[in-house]
């Protein structure tokens, strides 16, 4: 189905009386979060200013993402699954030589052919081996954070090279790179204070007629575990049972959860808050591994980050805005994945891509804006939660094929192929993939420790009925066969959409004089 004529139709009709004009968007993403780790989900966890965004907005039960930082990225920033971007192989790592294709239309570029300003602040993770890739040459105006995965929160380095800078172009349009060093002022201070300080300067000097897009991606609380202890005591004080490294991750939240009520204060103090829809989820869910080492929680879901279970793919999501017309806040149980920001965004923006010089390629996504507002279904029945196959890696042998599989946990040299699909109330695993364990409920007690202590390969079909099982234990395949065989069938259209992966190269060259930066041309 072409959803893009869908759009195009749609914006040609008369508007929803609910529909804002032109509002600001702020879109925040947090790094390996737990689904469980907020307060408004019980949890021992300080996150005062997200539980007060939940209890007036809309909390999002069914919010598909990647299972993986990288992915997750590509998917928000172009409204499209991973198979079509390539970015169904993993995560990029550092010195690889791959990122989101420049064919791909962003949203920053989306927003920017609209008249917004766009920012995107903290962390990137789509590519950066050539400057084109990096965020400022895919639509955003400005850019300050990180281009690769994580970071020392403190010396703001990946494998000892500085990786914070502040990015836009000039009057030639010649990127500016402005290294923030271990000579600048930002260094040694924390990268979640940096990410906010930031944020909150561009909205106060915002221009009040000028609308706005801005992606403020904190990378916390992904490793390495590190808070100031002043601050660990401070948020974590109550958590007498608790690890300390359960402690050190509370506490990176509750610093993020600090940081937007800060943001907040500031759209409030500059009379932009009326005007601006706030969206905040988890780019996957917590990591889970066993139980001397996790720390997130994605109770009562199964699995984690990297599994295709729900714990790995249903993200913490909420929205607010007065733009929303709600009396009060409430949960929304319909289906709605990463992807349907895009539709959603151009609908709100009154976006004609048919207007664009750059071809805008099919979207994934739906509009969710009516779902959202009445709580009705958007025209989501189905998610591709991911499609692998092995043999779509261009020139390929079976050793590089094991490299490939190895890059993620949940694939190894046994793990190859897998198709893994929800629709409705079923979700289908079919083919080599991992089978994850459970995270435990936190604050922990001998009853709620239920996490496996390792990842179980296999190669099957397994069917669940989330709406009767949603911790995914019981396969009910054998007795829905039915279903088993629709669902399959749904394969065929997704393969004819998967992209050829080139192979991976990799390159010590980004490292130049203690800094990541991009190390090579791009061909035009």
């Amino acid at each position: 189905m072409d959803h893009s004529l869908i759009f195009l139709a749609a914006i040609l009709a008369l508007g929803s009386p609910n529909k804002p004009n032109r509002p600001n968007i702020l879109f925040i993403m947090s790094d390996d979060q737990g689904a469980q780790d907020v307060g408004f989900r019980n949890s021992d966890i300080l996150t005062p200013n997200l539980d007060v965004l939940a209890e007036n907005g809309v909390i999002l039960n069914h919010h598909y993402v990647m299972p993986t930082c990288s992915a997750t990225r590509a998917s928000f920033l172009t409204g499209r699954y991973p198979i079509r971007t390539q970015f169904w192989q993993g995560n990029i790592r550092p010195n690889e030589e791959w990122g989101l294709r420049l064919n791909e239309t962003t949203l920053g570029e989306m927003f920017k052919r609209n008249g917004y300003s766009t920012y995107m602040i903290g962390k990137w993770h789509a590519g950066m081996y050539y400057d084109q890739l990096t965020p400022v040459n895919r639509g955003f105006d400005y850019f300050y954070g990180m281009y690769l995965g994580s970071q020392n929160y403190f010396s703001h380095k990946n494998r000892r090279n500085i990786d914070l800078r502040e990015n836009f172009l000039d009057s030639n349009g010649v990127l500016v790179d402005n290294v923030r060093g271990d000579d600048s002022e930002d260094s040694g201070v924390y990268n979640t204070d940096l990410f906010t300080d930031k944020a909150v300067e561009i909205i106060g000097s915002q221009p009040a007629d000028q609308p706005f897009f801005m992606w403020l991606s904190y990378a916390a609380p992904h490793t390495p575990l590190q808070v100031k202890r002043s601050r660990r005591n401070q948020y974590t004080s109550h958590m007498v049972d608790a690890s300390l490294k359960r402690r050190k991750y509370a506490a990176m939240i509750s610093v993020m959860d600090e940081g937007i009520g800060k943001v907040i204060n500031a759209l409030e103090e500059f009379n932009l808050r009326d005007n601006t829809i706030i969206i905040f989820t988890s780019d996957n869910g917590g990591a889970i591994d066993n139980i001397d080492s996790t720390v997130s929680s994605n109770y009562p879901l199964r699995g984690g980050k990297v599994s295709f279970y729900e714990g790995g793919v249903r993200s913490v999501t909420l929205v607010n805005s007065p733009l929303l017309g709600l009396t009060e806040g409430y949960e929304n149980e319909h289906l709605h994945h990463v992807v349907d920001w895009y539709p959603t965004f151009q609908y709100l923006v009154d976006d004609n891509p048919a207007l664009s010089n750059k071809v805008q390629f099919e979207l994934d996504g739906y509009n969710l804006w009516d779902s959202l507002v009445n709580d009705n279904p958007s025209d989501r029945n189905e998610v591709l939660i991911n499609l692998r196959i092995g043999d779509r890696i261009h020139g390929s042998n079976t050793r590089e094929k094991n490299f490939e599989t190895n890059n993620l946990r949940f694939m190894d040299e046994s793990v190859n192929d897998f198709f893994i699909i929800r629709e409705g109330r079923w979700k289908l695993f079919h083919g080599d993939f991992l089978v994850a364990g459970y995270t435990p409920q936190y604050p922990l007690t001998e009853a709620t420790i239920v996490i496996d202590e390792t990842f179980i390969a296999c190669n099957e079909t397994r069917l669940y009925n989330l709406r009767n099982d949603p911790r995914e234990e019981n396969d009910v395949s054998e007795l829905n066969p039915d279903v088993v065989d629709r669902l399959l069938a749904r394969r065929a259209e997704y393969e004819s959409k998967l992209l050829y992966i080139p192979r991976r190269t990799t390159s010590g060259a980004g490292r130049q004089n203690g800094v990541w930066v991009p190390w090579q041309n791009m061909e035009l």
